[in-house]
């Protein structure tokens, strides 16, 4: 069977696939963090500096990180249940309210009174009829503290029977400490069910994970080098999948689409899904990990959940800020 015919049947495989998403309990640890989107347009120059004045349009939160990941399990179907901190802040209350809002149980959400949430602000700009652009981003908060992370254990131990798959989503606030991490990577391997690793800056302390998802230049980061093209990326996936002891690597490639690495290191290419414009890339990796791990849980294989996963953040890019998708919205990227 040529690599054609085994996509068409993978992609054929997780269309049938898709209703078996819903329900599936996937325990989503790691950072969360409020997304808040300014959005304007330019007016004038200001008098006081030479910068643009932006009259405000729109103010948008969301969960940001983990956060991000949860919203997506939640619209493609599955039942997340977050675990992770936040301050005892504004900022971490909104955190929880919209996740309570969005239907979540958000119980393995904890406070930490000693750290500020973290949150990023996104100032976005552009005329009226043009596509709002970037203008800056403003980040606060930081790391919590180790006495939390000893509470956060216990909480996890707790949750872990409950659940069908563990999504570890680490984007450097150092949530994901080494007990926390080792709990939940062991407990998913006793158990025989799958858990994923979506890490910004420390995949390689991931061992023992189901599967990764890095992007190409994260990648490159974790093996210490520059990947200049496919040779590379094959050789560095093979690498990593060795490294980790996984089951496969799944390496997001942005226009070239994903890069499969599993069992002996053997690697498939899968074309991107997405035709039309790229709007926002923005959390399309958490879409990516939530919905591979959600297809695992669902007793998808791997290249039939990275085909899912790849139809699924070919949705997100084409809409500003971080996006989900459904069921039905993957169903017609499929398809096409």
């Amino acid at each position: 069977m040529d690599s054609g015919d085994q996509l068409k049947r993978a992609r054929d495989r997780a269309l049938n696939g898709l209703d078996a998403l819903a329900g599936r309990r996937i325990l989503v640890a790691g950072d969360f963090l409020l997304d808040r989107y300014l959005v304007g347009r330019p007016t004038r120059l200001s008098r006081e500096a030479p910068v643009v004045i932006i009259e405000q349009e729109d103010d948008d939160v969301n969960p940001g990180g983990a956060g991000n990941a949860t919203r997506n399990v939640r619209a493609l179907g599955g039942v997340p249940i977050p675990l992770g901190l936040v301050g005892r802040d504004p900022e971490g209350e909104r955190v929880v309210e919209l996740l309570r809002a969005g239907g979540i149980d958000t119980r393995g959400i904890l406070r930490d009174p000693e750290r500020r949430t973290v949150t990023k602000t996104r100032i976005l700009a552009g005329a009226a009829n043009a596509a709002k652009q970037q203008v800056v981003r403003i980040d606060q908060g930081g790391e919590y503290g180790a006495s939390r992370i000893d509470r956060l254990v216990r909480r996890a131990r707790a949750l872990l029977p409950e659940v069908d798959a563990v999504l570890l989503s680490d984007y450097g606030y150092s949530t994901l400490a080494p007990p926390l991490r080792s709990c939940l990577i062991q407990a998913a391997r006793a158990r025989g069910i799958p858990s994923c690793a979506d890490s910004r800056y420390q995949l390689s302390e991931f061992r023992g994970v189901t599967v990764a998802t890095p992007n190409e230049e994260e990648l490159g980061a974790v093996l210490g080098r520059v990947l200049r093209g496919d040779a590379d990326v094959a050789m560095a996936g093979r690498e990593l999948l060795s490294r980790l002891d996984s089951r496969a690597v799944v390496v997001t490639r942005g226009s070239r689409g994903m890069s499969v690495f599993e069992g002996t290191g053997d690697g498939r290419n899968i074309p991107p899904a997405r035709r039309g414009e790229v709007a926002d890339v923005t959390g399309a990796g958490d879409t990516v990990a939530s919905a591979l791990v959600l297809a695992l849980a669902a007793g998808l294989e791997i290249l039939s959940a990275t085909v899912l996963a790849n139809a699924a953040a070919s949705v997100v890019v084409g809409r500003r800020g971080a996006a989900t998708a459904t069921p039905a919205e993957v169903a017609r990227a499929l398809e096409t």
